[in-house]
């Protein structure tokens, strides 16, 4: 009696802590609530499933708690029953993954406008290339990396030689406009995570990993490493700022080109 009391009582603060907890998701400045709304569809699922199934319990241990005289009646297996926790525990599933895949189909599909960053990610730095006057990112590689050039910037393609770079400094971003963020680690796993978007996706050596994001509310906002990468995982930290297009426009005449850093 007293273990189906505090199961109870378990089911009841849980929900209690979730309904008014002071904690919850950074706010949103990205095009990506449909990530916020599937995460919340979880747990709606999610933390039903858990105070049915524990309020059961504590109904069993209630119901079938021991008397004088009751004997227990042995049944080895029920169909109906069966088929409705599998109907049940099926739809349950179909319900959770089902929005993810429509968000999903939307993540990965780029807009046309969207402008290409690069993020390099290295123990423990972030570092971005943006494209120059001609809109477009040269070609980079990890083999190229040296004391002159440190991105691993191809100085034989012509399109890279206008590109702006900026190593460990702050990125600008222009309010309400497509960015495809192209990611590469020129060490060990990492991650691009920037809460207020809601979106992130890993950096693989050897790899260029993507994701887009159109940032929605102007303002300052940390980016972090997602990822365990090594004893300075912690201080992998960075900073992107949302401005209008005027304020991005002025930005970009005040950043170095890769020609002139390695002339």
């Amino acid at each position: 009696m007293i273990v189906a009391v505090i199961m109870v009582v378990i089911v009841v603060a849980s929900v209690a802590f979730h309904v008014f907890s002071p904690w919850w998701f950074s706010p949103l400045a990205s095009n990506w609530g449909y990530i916020d709304n599937t995460l919340v569809l979880t747990f709606v699922i999610t933390g039903a499933v858990f105070a049915a199934v524990v309020l059961f319990v504590a109904y069993c241990l209630y119901r079938f708690r021991h008397q004088e005289g009751r004997k227990a009646s042995y049944e080895p297996e029920n169909k109906r029953l069966e088929g409705w926790l599998t109907a049940l525990t099926a739809g349950g599933v179909i319900a959770m993954l089902t929005p993810g895949l429509f968000v999903w189909a939307q993540y990965v599909e780029v807009p046309d406008t969207a402008t290409d960053i690069e993020v390099i990610g290295q123990q423990w730095l972030w570092s971005f290339r943006l494209p120059g006057a001609d809109g477009k990112l040269g070609a980079a590689d990890n083999r190229l990396i040296g004391g002159d050039n440190t991105l691993g910037v191809s100085p034989n393609d012509p399109l890279g030689q206008d590109d702006l770079l900026i190593e460990g400094g702050e990125l600008i971003l222009p309010v309400d406009k497509p960015v495809r963020f192209l990611l590469r680690s020129v060490d060990v796993l990492h991650d691009f995570y920037v809460p207020e978007f809601r979106a992130k996706m890993d950096m693989i050596p050897g790899s260029v990993t993507y994701f887009w994001v159109t940032p929605t509310k102007t303002g300052t906002y940390e980016i972090l490493c997602a990822e365990l990468c090594g004893v300075g995982h912690s201080y992998m930290r960075g900073t992107v700022t949302v401005v209008t297009d005027e304020e991005y426009q002025e930005w970009l005449t005040s950043q170095s080109t890769f020609a002139s850093l390695s002339s």
